[in-house]
């Protein structure tokens, strides 16, 4: 059966679902007569792995304390995947709740549509402000071409017209201890000796310490643990890497050349400084007295998997690239869970604008997670797959189960925003093989299950506004 994968709930467990949310997240209207409606921080990491958050537990040398402090009280999603591992698309998905093939930035280097809502747009219309603090990556033009290096135009903000103190290519306007960012006024900002998460946290306390008349969505993105492309490695904060010069090294890469020996301790270092830089906001907000009623969203746009997947960090469809942490606290995410679901970042937009009692436009395909986070029974009907998108590296596609991947690639090696071709490609058992060390594609005894989610991968891919693709199955080995 084909299931409405925004309105599954139907019936009771619709009804049950409802019953269970905050008032806020029913009618738009607050529970107590009022009161201001919930502030957001959405804290954005770049290309932080969903292992290296210390409360997932599968990492002996991660440090990460705040962070881990935050899910002990809020809402961790343990399978929350991206749906476009890549920079840019994947923001892109982050901010409408759309596909990266809808947004206009199906690959790095393309400008957001100006025509879609988005969580800022929307969240201005409800009398919030909208600021914006740190990488942007959503103005077209490719870092060198004009718009990638200097100011970011007003239309091209996606609706941050309030505080705007960015770069669209962060890592090409900055270094780890100098550089420039643009305020709403073209204005420079610049820092020198101070390393660079530090810097855009200072910026963030000082948007914090003010008195905000409005109720208000920060966006503080970060460019850390990701690499100084310029550089061509990670750079962690001064003596950060000479202490984690013997850390641990996750499973997946063990089995795999690539640079993860060289590069290992400075994406600790770095992943510390992000939690370090958490842990001073949370504190801030607590001091100015508006953490109770503040949303606070951890999250990453996508994985890092060393160049072990293919020649650079990202672009696969391995857990080291899909899979990103994600943890929210506050209002509606008070009580301390962990959800075992699969969700995507399509649905973080939703699932904000739900839980602040702001209508979620049609044009949103991610769904609201309010349900999954307060109905036992609404975890039941969950759909537990996402859809994948990966450009640039190759034309792919993948589907993402609580038990399998299933990947599928335009066999021509033509890059484009998507094909009507496709071969399978790779097949994992997360069950069996969590770090996908062995790929099942073409094996005759996964030949039905291969049918099974190549039916349901050519589903969601209509469903994000794709055509009905064909897909030929491997080769079958015997």
């Amino acid at each position: 059966m084909k299931v409405n994968r925004r309105n599954f709930l139907v019936g009771t467990a619709a009804a049950t679902a409802a019953a269970a949310l905050p008032v806020t997240a029913q009618s738009g209207q607050d529970s107590t007569a009022g009161k201001r409606k919930p502030n957001i921080v959405i804290y954005h990491s770049d290309q932080f792995r969903w292992d290296f958050l210390g409360a997932n537990g599968l990492n002996s040398s991660t440090r990460t304390p705040n962070l881990d402090a935050l899910a002990a009280v809020g809402t961790t999603f343990t399978q929350a995947v991206t749906n476009q591992p890549v920079c840019a698309p994947s923001r892109s998905v982050l901010l409408t709740g759309r596909y990266a093939t809808e947004t206009g930035v199906w690959r790095n280097g393309l400008g957001l549509r100006q025509d879609l809502p988005t969580i800022a747009t929307e969240i201005r219309k409800a009398g919030y402000t909208a600021n914006y603090i740190g990488k942007w990556h959503l103005a077209p033009g490719q870092a060198g071409e004009g718009g990638g290096r200097g100011p970011v135009k007003a239309e091209h903000r996606g609706g941050f017209l309030d505080l705007w103190e960015a770069s669209n290519a962060l890592e090409f306007s900055t270094h780890p201890y100098e550089g420039t960012i643009w305020d709403r006024d073209g204005n420079e900002i610049t820092f020198n000796d101070e390393y660079r998460v530090d810097f855009l946290t200072d910026r963030a306390e000082k948007f914090l310490r003010a008195k905000q008349e409005k109720p208000f969505l920060l966006v503080i993105s970060q460019l850390e643990p990701h690499q100084q492309n310029d550089l061509n490695r990670m750079v962690g904060p001064k003596g950060s890497a000479e202490r984690f010069i013997n850390a641990y090294v996750p499973p997946d890469l063990r089995a795999f050349p690539g640079d993860w020996h060289e590069q290992l301790p400075d994406y600790y270092g770095a992943c510390e400084s992000i939690d370090a830089s958490v842990g001073r906001l949370r504190k801030i907000l607590d001091e100015e007295g508006i953490a109770d009623n503040t949303i606070f969203v951890f999250m990453s746009d996508h994985g890092c998997h060393f160049m072990t997947r293919n020649e650079e960090y990202k672009r696969s469809t391995h857990n080291s690239s899909l899979r990103v942490p994600l943890v929210i606290h506050g209002p509606g995410f008070e009580t301390a869970r962990q959800i075992q679901e699969v969700v995507g970042i399509v649905s973080i937009a939703p699932t904000l604008l739900d839980a602040a009692g702001i209508p979620v436009p049609e044009s949103m395909k991610g769904r609201s997670l309010m349900p999954l986070v307060h109905d036992a029974n609404a975890r039941q009907h969950w759909p537990n797959s996402e859809l994948v998108q990966i450009s640039e590296s190759m034309t792919g596609r993948a589907i993402r189960t609580k038990d399998w991947t299933y990947c599928v690639a335009d066999p021509t090696g033509v890059v484009a925003a998507n094909s009507t071709n496709y071969h399978e490609y790779q097949m994992y058992d997360q069950r069996n093989d969590p770090h996908e060390l062995v790929n099942l594609a073409g094996r005759k005894e996964y030949r039905q299950k291969a049918e099974e989610l190549r039916e349901q991968l050519k589903n969601l891919i209509v469903e994000s506004g794709e055509p009905a693709p064909q897909i030929e199955p491997a080769h079958l080995y015997p």
